[in-house]
């Protein structure tokens, strides 16, 4: 294994097994990082898009992780779900995640290098990115991504942008705190990889989020946050169809569909 591969491997072991050590029963609504996502519009529209297009379809959630959006598409009438990651801790919190949910039929988790899947070409009708991005050669990634769709088949996902100065600071800050790697502090997503999309796709479309929101995130445990961060994320609408300022959003969604072979 590569040496920043391995080196994520290791970040996310010990990620999980942090989670695992301080999880009280409302953890099993966050992330590894302890973010909770149904307070913020962004993953909203995540949702809704996989509303819109997982019933009945074969779903690969790339980079699953420990899970956190592997168990949504099942719900929302998916045929079925693969998650794959390299970190074998974070596989078994996903595990427990989908067995307490119900759906430990309907959702399988496999240990995989997601530069280097094991199936074959037009597999899936749906891959599912939920930010994993940036602790892969994106460019590898997506080649992948491509052939294991299906032709009529589509890639949602959801990634931070790394154009905001403050944000890249405190990314900064994290890599000496040892919560982030420095491969993905220097990968994280930016508008030009919409540009290294378009190699791999025929369609683009992208929408962005959470501008004015980020000052509310040093207030995670207060109370009244989500209505805070439901005025912010209005506010931002408005400010975030300047196309100038796009590229400053904290996330963005897309799909990417028609792969091309």
């Amino acid at each position: 294994m590569e040496p920043r591969k391995q080196q994520e491997l290791q970040h996310y072991d010990q990620l999980a097994k942090k989670w695992i050590k301080n999880r009280a029963n409302d953890k099993w609504f966050t992330d590894a990082h302890g973010l909770q996502h149904n307070v913020y519009s962004s993953y909203h529209f995540l949702s809704d898009l996989l509303a819109k297009y997982c019933p009945q379809k074969r779903v690969l959630d790339f980079g699953c992780g420990t899970g956190i959006h592997s168990i949504e598409p099942v719900r929302l009438g998916a045929s079925g779900v693969v998650g794959i990651d390299i970190s074998r801790k974070s596989l078994a919190i996903a595990r427990e995640r989908a067995k307490r949910d119900g759906v430990a039929a309907k959702v399988n988790f496999l240990e995989m290098d997601c530069e280097s899947l094991k199936f074959p070409d037009d597999s899936f009708d749906i891959v599912l990115d939920g930010s994993v991005f940036s602790s892969l050669n994106l460019n590898a990634a997506l080649m992948e991504i491509a052939r294991v769709l299906k032709p009529d088949g589509k890639l949602i996902g959801i990634e931070t942008l790394g154009h905001n100065p403050v944000i890249n600071l405190k990314r900064r800050l994290n890599i000496a705190t040892g919560s982030r790697t420095i491969w993905a502090a220097n990968h994280i997503f930016k508008m030009s990889d919409f540009k290294l999309a378009e190699k791999y796709f025929q369609t683009i479309q992208a929408k962005f989020f959470h501008l004015t929101v980020l000052s509310a995130v040093p207030f995670n445990n207060m109370p009244g946050l989500k209505h805070a961060i439901k005025l912010l994320d209005k506010l931002d609408e408005q400010i975030l169809k300047l196309s100038l300022l796009k590229r400053y959003a904290f996330k963005t969604v897309f799909i990417f569909s028609k792969p091309k072979k």
